[in-house]
């Protein structure tokens, strides 16, 4: 399998250590040095394409990897106010997009538990609930898309809670979601349920890109033999 990486950052670079070691090749490589060779001529002469860039480009990025007719797996989080627009255009030229807010099996494994623990509290009134995400002092968008992720499960399953709120003092229907950014920190993501007289919390802690990575690779390689719209749930069978 012929990779392009769109994005050479420290995440790219782990995913090409993971392709390389199980076997694919990287046909392209796109930071912000040499965006001009970001084309679908060139796209057109791999076999997938993964993205993780900016807010401010993935859109663009997708469209060109739809323009080639190659599969494109996405890690670039803050986009999702165009999830629509992206759907609808990876549908109208029968393209293939995999798009996951966290690529680690046991993330997808820790949303799952999520939603178990919050259909057991859905009913304990005496609990209130936060989020605390923390992330490297380089990531740019607040809160994590994995923790929007948990909280867009827990506001689907919660009664009286139908937002989320970021670094604020909630409201009684509203989801805080702490972040805080610092250091070298992968990925922590913790949610914590509280009473007068006890808490109950769960955590995911990431130890390094690793995860991330190899699952993009696996979503990668997921995506030559799937089609449409797909994310981690398809992958994993969830």
């Amino acid at each position: 399998m012929k990779i392009a990486l769109i994005g050479y950052g420290k995440m790219g670079q782990e995913i090409e250590k993971i392709a390389l070691e199980r076997g694919h090749e990287i046909g392209l490589k796109i930071d912000i040095s040499n965006q001009q060779d970001l084309t679908v001529e060139n796209l057109k002469a791999c076999d997938v394409a993964i993205e993780f860039t900016i807010p401010a480009s993935a859109t663009a990025n997708y469209s060109l990897c739809f323009d080639a007719g190659i599969p494109v797996v996405s890690g670039t989080t803050g986009w999702l106010d165009k999830k629509e627009q992206v759907y609808r255009e990876c549908t109208e030229k029968n393209g293939t997009f995999f798009y996951g807010s966290n690529f680690s099996v046991g993330v997808n494994l820790f949303f799952e538990l999520n939603k178990k623990l919050a259909e057991l509290m859905a009913p304990r009134s005496e609990y209130d609930v936060e989020m605390t995400e923390v992330h490297h002092t380089q990531k740019l968008d607040a809160p994590s898309g994995t923790a929007i992720s948990l909280a867009d499960d827990m506001l689907n399953i919660l009664p009286g809670k139908d937002t989320w709120v970021n670094d604020a003092i909630p409201a009684k229907n509203e989801l805080n979601i702490k972040s805080e950014r610092e250091g070298q920190v992968p990925g922590i993501h913790t949610v914590r349920y509280e009473s007068d007289i006890d808490f109950i919390e769960i955590t995911h802690s990431a130890k390094s890109r690793k995860g991330f990575a190899f699952g993009a690779v696996l979503a990668a390689e997921y995506c030559l033999d799937h089609k449409g719209i797909l994310n981690m749930k398809d992958l994993l069978n969830l």
